[in-house]
């Protein structure tokens, strides 16, 4: 190479760059953005959607939230792994982009409004019931009717199908991409996730605040057609912005992608196929929570073993005690998460109906409080990460164990707030909306004590040869978490006369029982880390 040459290189790296990063980190940033739009915006809207349009019972429409944010974590694990054998991280990321638009884009298929007779009903003209059945005028119902349109609920559990996939495809690559833009020992490297992570708050809070206001303000196929047009502009950052990937994206072997499989079709398109063949599969199980979080159970269960095996039989005395300690810390996330990720679901509901929302004349709608979460984390984050780094200058900066014991247990005072609150009710039965903000400025304290060096534990106990597997556990265990939070849910569920609630003070009564059990488990699970966290270092062997 000659001195022209270098020259050459150096125009090209520079002109590649902006603000001091690569361009591409942009580009990831923006459709990521974008991608969690999309997905916040839906994913905040769904059960009051359910509930109050559809009119599922509390409890079936948890268990549809519950499904659905089970399966998103989990498909991940696979949309990855075929991302790294075989498609690259580019084609997977437009595949699962274009199904996210088809998905959220058929969200706004709203249907009929779900009606409701209550037994002792005399109808006044013909009905037909879901299962085609026709009841005539001046019938007396002897029981609750409730009339849905089953035509637009299958529309709706296929786009949560579309969406489940699409984000399986998606969500692990973008990440990856970002951290193949830098050398290892680029000291820009963990700026440049700052400002990739920066991507998914101001997403995520963006869509809470517009997505879920347009759905509960003017109707919710505007809240969920407006999460769609979030995911196509993000769709379209990306293939636009594909030049300044530097490649990094490309499939691994093109020959063996291209290959074709019994002599019919090349591995690629039999990829995409059996992704929109497993669509009716996903349609289904969506539909039956027992059978996700049966699966997510056995794999956890299966995998967490194995990988203990393993350690046991292959690895050194050393690895097999960090082994352990790694599978105690990600049980404990599981009880993290699932209080955490009540946000999207009693939560919720609880808002909508046992929080006074007017503020200054204006009224908050529930799913709003959802962005609560990433704007403390925006104004957060960096804060709390130069606490850490000052007090490692006095040797107090807490361990891994510690951190996680510490994040647990503020999401379990976090619902101490709210059993504190509901003990000052107004006239209305309704408690103030600044206890609830409070519990969220906890749960997401707590979220930045113990998310941030979760992925790091993975990567730093995990043994080298079964690192990927180990970080499979880690998503299993958060998509677990997911459904068990809408199970936890449920114990909080309350009937509802054609979606009408009888009494707030009632309601707040079911809600203080639930969120003080959820406390109990928070702070007890906390103390016990905490408790055991001198033995959990030890086993660590020096890993911070």
């Amino acid at each position: 190479m000659d001195k022209t040459d270098s020259i050459d290189i150096d125009k090209q790296v520079n002109t590649d760059e902006l603000f001091g990063h690569p361009k591409g980190l942009y580009i990831c940033f923006a459709t990521e953005l974008w991608e969690r739009f999309s997905f916040y915006g839906m994913k905040y809207l769904l059960l009051l959607y359910l509930t109050k349009y559809h009119l599922f019972s509390d409890g079936e429409g948890l268990e549809v939230l519950g499904s659905y944010a089970g399966l998103v974590y989990t498909l991940p694990v696979i949309g990855g792994m075929l991302a790294d054998r075989y498609l690259g991280m580019k084609k997977s990321v437009i595949f699962g982009g274009i199904l996210l638009c088809l998905g959220h884009l058929l969200m706004a298929v709203e249907g009929h409004q779900a009606v409701q007779y209550a037994a002792g009903t005399m109808l006044t003209s013909d009905i037909t019931l879901n299962n085609g059945a026709v009841l005539t005028a001046g019938t007396l119902l002897t029981q609750t009717i409730k009339i849905q349109d089953l035509a637009a609920l299958n529309v709706f559990y296929f786009a949560l199908s579309l969406i489940v996939v699409g984000v399986g495809f998606l969500k692990p690559n973008i990440s990856t991409i970002v951290g193949q833009l830098y050398s290892k020992d680029d000291p820009r490297r963990d700026s440049g996730f700052t400002i990739f992570y920066m991507g998914i708050n101001l997403g995520s809070f963006a869509a809470t605040i517009i997505c879920v206001y347009l759905g509960e303000t003017y109707g919710w196929r505007y809240g969920f057609g407006a999460a769609g047009i979030g995911m196509l502009f993000g769709l379209v950052t990306f293939t636009k912005g594909l030049k300044y990937l530097r490649g990094l994206a490309e499939p691994p072997d093109v020959a063996v992608l291209s290959e074709k499989v019994w002599g019919l079709i090349s591995r690629e398109y039999l990829i995409y196929f059996t992704a929109i063949l497993s669509l009716s599969v996903f349609w289904l199980v969506i539909q039956h929570e027992p059978v996700v979080f049966a699966a997510q159970q056995i794999l956890l269960i299966v995998s967490g073993v194995g990988l203990i095996a393993y350690a046991a039989l292959k690895g050194s005395r050393e690895e097999f005690h960090q082994m352990l300690v790694l599978m105690v810390l990600i049980g404990s996330t599981i009880v993290f998460w699932a209080l955490f990720e009540q946000a999207a679901g009693s939560m919720t509901l609880f808002a909508d109906r046992v929080v006074e929302r007017n503020i200054a004349g204006i009224e908050i709608s529930a799913g709003q409080f959802g962005s609560l979460n990433a704007g403390f984390i925006i104004m957060l984050a960096l804060p709390f990460a130069a606490l850490w780094v000052w007090l490692e200058k006095f040797r107090l900066n807490p361990n891994l164990p510690i951190k996680f014991a510490l994040g647990i247990i503020q999401a379990g005072l976090g619902f101490g707030v709210l059993v504190f609150g509901a003990q000052f009710p107004d006239e209305a039965g309704k408690i103030s909306l600044w206890w609830l903000v409070l519990a969220y400025l906890i749960h997401t304290t707590g979220e930045l004590c113990l998310s941030p060096v979760g992925l790091s534990a993975v990567t730093k106990l995990a043994i080298h040869r079964v690192v990927g597997l180990s970080m499979g556990v880690w998503f299993l265990a958060t998509a677990l978490s997911e459904t068990l939070a809408m199970r936890l849910g449920k114990l909080a569920a309350i009937d509802t006369q054609g979606g009408e609630l009888n009494s707030v003070s009632d309601n707040l009564i079911i809600y203080t029982q639930l969120f003080e059990f959820l406390m109990w488990i928070g702070i007890g699970t906390g103390v016990v880390v905490l408790l055991i966290s001198p033995l959990l270092k030890r086993g660590m062997h020096g890993v911070r």
